[in-house]
């Protein structure tokens, strides 16, 4: 009789004592209403909060590590930064950089212009230039220099990639950055030994000028859209003309100048083509990169991709760039963007455009969104609802938290850090919603979101 009642004192007492406390941090997307620079709050759990959806979890199943979410630098962006007054400027890049604010960690940039400069240019403008005499970064000093030096300065450990949206016009069969739309047949690079060379060439130099400003590109891509013939700068390159530059030109540069770069194939996207599956594929191929970049593709290639790799890293390359409209319901849409990628393998996530001006476009005319607008004639910052989420996100997944396995009826992303659980969910309804996170079969904490919320529940 003693035994049974000891009995159930203990079960009494585990069901007391099993759930932990968690802590809910939020962002709200409501309409009219105003996104600010710090818009994380953290959203009052009581001791007695109700049972809700089951979020199953396995933290002791790991799968990647994190290595950071971040987004883009361009000419367009930077020169919409530099037209604030130093003070603005600092708060602009605090709130996108700096350990209180979003804590970017993994960011991209354009080898000279991307759709996102003002008008098409590279560093080698001069034609027929193999020996890169006139090789100059010269007009990024105004804009995408200052920009990412101030991202720096506020995280130094920040992860920078690079890809060309097209190798200098005198490199292609086409003799034009851009217009590849109406050159379809002629937007590639010569297909010669000395264009080969030259280009080889202006890669080394573009990271020595780089790191000569004390900006270090941790990696290097080969070719942005490698399927893409546009009326912005573009390229097409094939698998086999990228692995050929790479493992015959790129590679033995970089090791006789003694350059730690790492050399990555892509950025692929599976628009019609499967460039990446291809790449990925050839063991030829895939042996003579450091990793595989890929973007705007749905979960299946990412596995696919990620199957065919046998290890290799792949990356996350460039996040939807929508239609410049910043609505709440493209904000929303960015926590199952972001699942795509990391609950299929991918380690980072890497929005577009960080910052645009007030109009929103690119240099060829059209709109796209951005975490944060620059008005440079009222010298004003909006803050827009992808910013929100995406600085969500980048706060409490910093590189090094491991992906676990997890199970739910809607969206969500687990990581683990140490001993602490984090798990992404949101709630479009008008009211609160309960979650209750389940390990082993037991509750181990319960936990509300507000309503019109991304959320983190920690525990």
């Amino acid at each position: 009789m003693k035994s049974i009642a000891l009995s159930l004192l203990s079960i009494l007492f585990i069901s007391t004592t099993a759930s932990a406390q968690s802590k809910v941090y939020y962002v709200q997307l409501q309409k009219d209403k105003e996104i600010s620079a710090c818009p994380i709050q953290e959203y009052q759990q009581n001791n007695d909060n109700k049972e809700g959806e089951k979020l199953i979890i396995y933290p002791n199943i790991e799968f990647q590590e994190i290595t950071g979410i971040g987004g883009a630098f361009n000419e367009i962006g930077g020169l919409a930064l530099m037209s604030l007054p130093k003070e603005n400027r600092n708060e602009v890049m605090s709130s996108l950089f700096d350990k209180d604010g979003a804590q970017f960690s993994f960011c991209r940039t354009a080898v000279g212009s991307s759709d996102f400069g003002t008008d098409a240019y590279s560093y080698s403008e001069v034609a027929d230039d193999y020996g890169m005499k006139h090789f100059s970064i010269d007009r990024e000093q105004k804009s995408v220099i200052p920009y990412i030096k101030m991202a720096l300065k506020y995280n130094p450990k920040m992860t920078l990639f690079a890809s060309p949206w097209s190798p200098p016009a005198w490199m292609k069969y086409s003799g034009l950055m851009d217009q590849g739309k109406e050159n379809r047949a002629k937007n590639q690079l010569k297909d010669e030994s000395r264009i080969y060379e030259a280009y080889a060439l202006y890669f080394t130099k573009y990271i020595q000028a780089y790191a000569k400003e004390g900006i270090t590109v941790d990696k290097l891509l080969i070719q942005n859209e490698t399927d893409v013939n546009s009326k912005y700068p573009s390229c097409e390159m094939h698998p086999n003309q990228m692995y050929q530059l790479v493992a015959d030109y790129l590679r033995p540069d970089f090791i006789k100048n003694k350059i730690k770069t790492e050399i990555w194939a892509g950025t692929f996207r599976t628009y019609g083509t499967l460039d990446a599956i291809e790449f990925a594929g050839n063991p030829k191929y895939r042996n003579a990169v450091d990793g595989i970049g890929i973007q705007y593709s749905n979960s299946k290639y990412i596995n696919d991709l990620n199957f065919l790799a046998k290890g290799k890293p792949t990356m996350h390359t460039e996040g939807n760039c929508y239609d410049g409209q910043n609505s709440i319901e493209q904000a929303f849409n960015r926590l199952g963007e972001v699942a795509s990628y990391v609950n299929y393998g991918i380690p980072n996530y890497c929005y577009w455009n960080m910052i645009l001006d007030e109009t929103g476009n690119s240099g060829w005319g059209w709109k796209q969104n951005s975490l944060i607008n620059i008005d440079r004639e009222k010298n004003t910052v909006t803050y827009n609802p992808d910013y929100a989420v995406i600085a969500l996100l980048s706060k409490y997944m910093q590189p090094g938290v491991k992906r676990i396995a997890s199970h739910a009826q809607e969206t969500l992303i687990s990581v683990r850090s140490g001993d602490k659980v984090y798990l992404f969910v949101q709630n479009k309804s008008n009211e609160d919603k309960n979650y209750t996170c389940v390990e082993n079969r037991e509750t181990v904490a319960n936990a509300t979101v507000p309503a019109n919320s991304v959320a983190v529940i920690v525990y």
